[in-house]
């Protein structure tokens, strides 16, 4: 069986390789599933960065609604504390110690409405401004992707196939983690080929495994100073 290259892209989309009266080249399938892959990516990408600000903006807006019904409340008892002591000034000593117990609790609710303040600008801040060294972020127009640079020494083994069977053939799509230091840290299985079996299979596994062997340059901030933490995908060509 001879292996081809394995194909380097941005994280790739769910696609299909549809029926042609020719047999699609290598750079077809793996223009196609660039593209695919690119679309993909973008729309991942603005979910993400969505939902994320949703779900954060989300939890600072509640607890900051609970730290103004926390003070509410306690300006309501301070309010009834007072009233106490001027109707009664016999118990005047345990009316104070509420009083100062009031204080204390809406002077903390307070500062817990502050410092929920600090951490939503915090947020916004972080959320407006570039990523640091190492940051995981999802590629971009804004993020140049890790370069392979060991391609030709990396291909999968897989195991013979039986009497009665062919040879797997197609694209298998691995997600790779590259980490700022240009080294795959994790590796799974994106897209892998079409049909089932023990052949299929072992030749998804086997391009799993190859993918850990790759060694990156890994992704950076547009100026390539700052160095990142990427998931994209590695497409396997088995013919």
């Amino acid at each position: 069986m001879r292996i081809v290259l394995p194909l380097l892209f941005a994280l790739p989309l769910s696609f299909a390789l549809a029926a042609a009266p020719k047999k699609p080249t290598p750079a077809q399938l793996t223009a196609q599933v660039r593209r695919l892959t690119e679309e993909r990516d973008d729309l991942k990408q603005r979910l993400a960065a969505t939902e994320s600000f949703q779900q954060e903006l989300a939890a600072a807006q509640q607890a900051r609604d609970r730290a103004q019904a926390e003070a509410e409340a306690a300006r309501r008892e301070t309010a009834q504390v007072r009233a106490a002591l001027q109707e009664n000034q016999g118990g005047g000593d345990a009316i104070l110690q509420e009083m100062q117990t009031a204080k204390d609790e809406a002077a903390a609710a307070k500062a817990e409405a502050a410092k929920l303040k600090a951490e939503n600008e915090t947020f916004r801040t972080k959320a407006s401004s570039g990523p640091a060294e190492g940051d995981l972020v999802i590629l971009g127009e804004d993020i140049l992707p890790a370069r392979p640079l060991n391609l030709t020494r990396v291909t999968p083994h897989l195991k013979s196939s039986s009497l009665f069977s062919l040879r797997p053939r197609g694209v298998v799509v691995v997600n790779v983690l590259v980490n700022e230091k240009g080294e795959v840290v994790a590796s799974r299985l994106l897209q892998g080929l079409p049909g089932e079996g023990a052949d299929v299979k072992d030749a998804g596994e086997a391009c799993v495994e190859a993918a850990k062997k790759l060694v990156f340059d890994p992704a950076t901030s547009p100026d390539g100073k700052t160095r990142l933490k990427v998931w994209q995908g590695v497409g396997f060509f088995l013919d």
